[in-house]
């Protein structure tokens, strides 16, 4: 489990898109103070960015599967959304900051086959988005926003002392230079 967020000192500053960040390959998550940026790519998977606009503090997870077919290990992991919003929730338990302050956003799930492939595959980006969206409901978190489906892939990047969420819908050919190379990562 990460550690606590960092506590913040003087006025956050609001991040340049292009600026570092932490980088989440499928299946991570983090979550962090005012200090911390974080940078996804996203296909078929789905982003769950979760904010706090007072105390600026969030996080953000990018699960590949909706949820476990069956389960194996008491350990939870991020690669599936139920298990990855467990994980976030920990952390806002954590900071003992109420669960229904957090500001939603969605992102992801995109559809990167064609139609009668997504239906060999169970269709993985429309449970994504249906889990999200069902989870949010349950938890009674305020939706801010979505950006979900279609058939591109999409770069985000969410800075948590703004709680600004930006997306680029991407082709292919630009998504070959993601991650910088002075990006970190954590899971």
């Amino acid at each position: 489990m990460p550690p606590s967020p960092p506590t913040a000192t003087g006025a956050p500053l609001a991040a340049d898109p292009s600026g570092d960040a932490v980088f989440l390959h499928p299946g991570e998550w983090h979550f962090g103070g005012s200090g911390t940026r974080i940078r996804t790519l996203l296909g078929s998977c789905v982003s769950i960015v979760l904010w706090h606009p007072q105390a600026r503090v969030g996080g953000m997870c990018h699960y590949l599967l909706a949820q476990r077919n069956h389960r194996r290990t008491e350990t939870l992991s991020g690669r599936y959304g139920d298990e990855a919003m467990l994980l976030l929730l920990r952390e806002i338990l954590a900071c003992g900051l109420p669960l229904q302050e957090f500001q939603a956003r969605l992102v992801g799930g995109a559809s990167m086959m064609l139609s009668r492939e997504r239906k060999l595959s169970h269709d993985v980006p429309s449970r994504n988005i249906n889990l999200a969206r069902a989870m949010v409901k349950q938890l009674g978190l305020r939706l801010q926003g979505e950006d979900l489906g279609g058939n591109c892939p999409r770069l985000v990047l969410f800075d948590v002392a703004s709680g600004n969420v930006w997306i680029k819908q991407s082709q292919e050919a630009e998504l070959e230079t993601m991650p910088p190379p002075n990006t970190r990562t954590r899971t």
